[in-house]
Formats: structure tokens, sequence, C-alpha cells
């Protein structure tokens, strides 16, 4: 399958770099950074091996679904012969809080 990293997913990944970078090493990031790519790669063979996230289930959005990458959440879609990557966030944060976000940003 095709895999697209959406621009929402690009911003997280640059957050990401530079919240490990700052708190952490850059030896973090590049694992970190590493780890993503591989389970990235891993979603064109085997899309549908993340699971369904509880807070998207309660919404009834099963087309959504997740795979962990280290400490790491990558939210992606399934549609047809694509998968789009739209979120890439630090597994400890909140990611109600982190759509909410997304939501005003975009308004």
């Amino acid at each position: 399958m095709k895999v697209v990293i959406l621009e929402s997913a690009e911003y997280d990944l640059k957050e990401l770099r530079a919240y490990l970078i700052k708190n952490f090493s850059v030896a973090t990031w590049e694992s970190s950074y590493s780890q993503i790519k591989t389970v990235i790669r891993h979603l064109q063979m085997f899309p549908l091996a993340g699971a369904i996230p509880d807070e998207f289930e309660s919404l009834d959005l099963t087309q959504y679904r997740q795979v962990i990458a280290g400490m790491n959440r990558i939210i992606y879609e399934v549609r047809t012969e694509t998968v789009y990557i739209h979120i890439i966030v630090d597994a400890r944060r909140d990611l109600k809080s982190l759509l909410m976000r997304r939501l005003l940003r975009v308004i």
C-alpha cells in the first residue's frame, strides 16, 4: 500500500524532534525517529495491524487505527490502497487535548 504522511503528522514530527532534543538528546530523537520509520514501513504491508484507538472507537470512527513506535503513537487511516498518517505523538500526551487544539487551529 501507499503511505502518505499528512502535513499535520509532519508538524507533529517537528514538534517531537524539538521536544526530544531539548529534554533528552539527539541520540534519543534519532532512536525514536528510526522506530517511527520502521513502523510506518510495516504499515505498507500490514495496514490493518493497528488497533482502533479508544478515543476514536467511542465516536464510531473505526476507520482510524493506531500503532506504537517506542514511546509514540501513530494514528492513521486506511482508505482503499492508501494509508494516511494523521498524527504522530508521544504516547504520554493526552490525545483528546491534542485533537481539540487541532480543531481550534483549523477554525
